[in-house]
């Protein structure tokens, strides 16, 4: 058995697409393309780079030598200088020009860029696919009545599929702030070693035009058509707290509605999916727990804390910038993106095996409805020839006694017995069942919700559907 510690958001909850993304792998291969982007381009603009050198850096660009980078690196305790050492010694020729003009920050940041935009839109696929499954548990329960709650107290009805707009409504918003981020990704680019460009306008003599150009095709080459206009040594550290803010509210909309949930199931209106062999406690062996709602929140809480640090981070970066963000950065940004990347996974899971007991949800609202009638069986009665003022008081005495049943003495809600069996409402006795009908109730909460699903989410959808129908996996 190993005595190391294993990070459980690589072994248990992220999955291998977002793994891949931040693994070390993969931004040494970013490094390596940039680094041959950078000689390419130097080359292009006429400084003495053959494309013999540009050709041998290619051809070692998804094998790295990472055991020569690792042993160099204890010796310089330098990570960039010991990974240009290792691409040196598989490309002797094109050792000498390897980083030319370049600082550490234009592997680190421009890879950074490139891996967290990689990963917005992993994030953004999923993010997808669970406005799809819940737009469509929307609509499947568009019109059944359930009571709603404020302060966590029954409230007037809603229904089942209305409160799911709620749910998906967040997450659309949620979705508008990530393609904003998006669609304003940017590269570091060629900016030299304090933003000023001064290595490179040596290389090119002083030339100017050539020194932008050269940031333009580097940028192109790597797939990008915008960087940072200016910038420190590092590009500005703003950026990735609006990476960061945007994960917060996908998480604080997931919290959201696991948390919900937990409720619900607490109700036992709503459950998430339980299988026939899981286990729900150790010693309590009848108990079906939201694990996977839990989980939910569990990690969503640690996401909505990152922010912060992220804000301390660009807050304090000195001048042109200080290393007090490196290690660091390593651990919040990957963190937080394998965090989220989880959160969706069981989230997807959730909504995709939701089950909805009606039968319950039914017995709760007829244990409230009698108390949320009384203002309609007062109106009709009004209508009828009666004094409003009288029969208000009326309601108000049979609901106390009534409501002092249930709690009291734990009783069943007797409230529409007693204003039938009094003569004041007798105009209407006949009326008062059919009042009782809870989908009298829900105002336009049916029609709220189809229209937004078929309005606002749907055409969403329509602009995504390649790269929907995905299912949640949860692996333990």
């Amino acid at each position: 058995m190993s005595l190391n510690y294993v990070d459980p958001l690589t072994t248990r909850y992220a999955t291998k697409p977002m793994l891949e993304t931040f693994s070390e792998e993969y931004r040494m291969i970013l490094w390596r393309k940039l680094w041959v982007a950078l000689a390419e381009s130097e080359k292009e603009l006429g400084l003495n780079i053959t494309q013999e050198q540009v050709d041998e850096l290619k051809s070692h660009v998804n094998d790295i030598n990472f055991d020569v980078a690792k042993e160099r690196e204890k010796i310089v305790r330098h990570d960039v200088m010991a990974y240009v050492y290792a691409y040196g010694q598989q490309c002797p020729k094109a050792a000498p020009i390897i980083h030319l003009g370049a600082t550490s920050c234009y592997v680190t940041d421009n890879s950074d860029a490139i891996i967290y935009h990689k990963a917005l839109n992993l994030v953004r696929n999923k993010l997808l696919n669970v406005m799809d499954k819940l737009s469509k548990f929307a609509l499947e329960y568009a019109g059944m009545p359930q009571l709603g709650y404020t302060h966590l107290q029954p409230a007037q009805l809603v229904t089942v599929g209305k409160r799911a707009t709620l749910w998906l409504q967040d997450l659309q918003l949620d979705l508008e702030n990530l393609d904003f981020v998006l669609s304003n990704t940017r590269l570091r680019g060629v900016k030299g070693t304090t933003g000023t460009q001064a290595s490179f306008l040596q290389l090119f003599d002083g030339d100017h035009d050539k020194v932008k150009k050269l940031n333009e095709l580097v940028v192109k080459k790597m797939g990008f058509d915008k960087s940072f206009a200016v910038s420190g040594q590092t590009y500005t550290r703003k950026y990735d707290y609006n990476i960061l803010s945007v994960l917060s509210q996908i998480a604080q909309s997931a919290y959201k509605f696991a948390n919900d949930v937990r409720i619900l199931q607490s109700f036992k209106e709503i459950e998430e999916p339980f299988e026939k062999t899981q286990i729900g406690s150790s010693a309590m062996a009848y108990k079906r727990n939201p694990m996977r709602s839990e989980r939910i929140c569990s990690l969503a809480r640690y996401v909505m804390s990152l922010p912060t640090n992220a804000a301390n981070t660009a807050a304090t970066q000195w001048m042109e910038r200080t290393l007090d963000d490196s290690a660091n950065r390593r651990l919040v940004m990957a963190q937080s993106f394998l965090s989220i990347d989880a959160i969706l996974e069981i989230f997807m899971n959730v909504v995709d095996g939701i089950v909805v007991y009606d039968k319950i949800i039914e017995k709760h609202i007829m244990a409230e409805l009698p108390f949320m009638s009384t203002e309609v069986i007062l109106m009709e009665c009004v209508k009828a020839g009666g004094n409003r003022q009288e029969l208000h008081e009326r309601i108000r005495v049979h609901s106390m006694d009534a409501a002092m049943q249930v709690k009291k003495f734990g009783k069943d809600n007797d409230l529409i017995e007693r204003i039938k069996s009094d003569p004041a409402f007798a105009a209407i006795s006949d009326k008062i069942d059919s009042i009782l009908n809870p989908v009298n109730f829900i105002g336009r909460a049916k029609e709220q919700t189809i229209e937004y699903v078929n309005e606002v989410i749907k055409p969403i959808l329509d602009q995504n559907k390649d790269v929907l129908g995905a299912k949640g996996q949860v692996n333990v």
